[in-house]
């Protein structure tokens, strides 16, 4: 899975979490399989996760301990607070999205929708009334994907001059409300 994350992250988190090397390192000791939801072909390999956040935790964690082990602690005082500016506040009856990514030669196979969906399924069978993501202006197909599956844009927060460490502009807070 962490292959898969950075891959789709590694332009938004190149900075605070860069080299690749450490990253995947990072994500393989971080990454809560939990909070995940998985699509995998018959042989098993993972195309497709769906992250997910919640009061109990989250598909990327790590604490200051952990970002120390692998970037040690002069690195973490500067890493800690990048990381911090794109971190989002939970709300009690909301499912936050913490990622979702496609392997690239699985895109176009409907799984991000049925990821999607499963991350609904998910939200329901925890009793939330819906389920909020953000993404980035950069990313405009998974954009027409959300508001496909019944998400709507509910603001936007300019990055300003922090988009040249973060590789984008915006981001559009967007909304799903669950029957």
């Amino acid at each position: 899975m962490a292959e898969l994350y950075w891959a789709a992250f590694a332009a938004k988190l190149r900075i605070p979490l860069g080299p690749r090397k450490k990253a995947l390192a990072f994500f393989t000791e971080n990454i809560n399989p939990a909070f995940a939801l998985v699509a995998r072909d018959a042989g098993g390999t993972v195309l497709g996760v769906a992250g997910f956040k919640t009061s109990r935790g989250a598909l990327t964690g790590g604490d200051l301990r952990a970002l120390a082990r692998h970037y040690g602690w002069l690195s973490t005082l500067w890493r800690a607070p990048l990381l911090a500016l794109v971190e989002r506040d939970l709300a009690d009856d909301v499912l936050l999205m913490d990622g979702i990514c496609v392997a690239e030669a699985a895109r176009g196979m409907g799984l991000g929708t049925a990821l999607l969906d499963a991350v609904k399924e998910t939200a329901r069978a925890k009793g939330l009334n819906s389920v909020r993501l953000d993404v980035i202006d950069s990313n405009p197909r998974a954009r027409a994907l959300y508001e496909r599956e019944g998400f709507v844009p509910m603001g936007e927060e300019d990055l300003g001059p922090l988009r040249h460490i973060f590789g984008f502009q915006s981001s559009t807070k967007m909304l799903c409300t669950l029957a």
